[in-house]
């Protein structure tokens, strides 16, 4: 993941924008945390796991198309899951099943 995702902070309250980066078990994370007026906000941006040598994508709050980024970067599509779809539907993506 590249951290340059984590550049875009909320323009409401007061967010912090927090990377996790995993490297060991291969978990990477951006998460917002902070106070908006008198409300906490703990919200996930955005999820990827490395699984058996495939990149998860699990969650993407964000309006970049995280996938074609990694394409561009050159990521084959086959080691690209789609991880927030069914099997069934990822079946029919040009992405890996799982």
């Amino acid at each position: 993941m590249n951290e340059s995702y984590a550049k875009n902070k909320p323009a409401y309250g007061d967010i912090e924008v927090e990377t996790i980066f995993d490297t060991q078990r291969n978990h990477y994370q951006i998460v917002h945390l902070g106070w908006h007026h008198n409300r906490w906000v703990h919200h996930c941006v955005m999820h990827l796991d490395i699984r058996n040598g495939k990149i998860w994508i699990f969650y993407n709050s964000t309006e970049h198309d995280i996938a074609a980024d990694l394409v561009i970067l050159g990521v084959p599509k086959q080691d690209i899951v789609l991880g927030f779809y069914p099997p069934f539907m990822r079946e029919m993506s040009d992405y890996a099943v799982g």
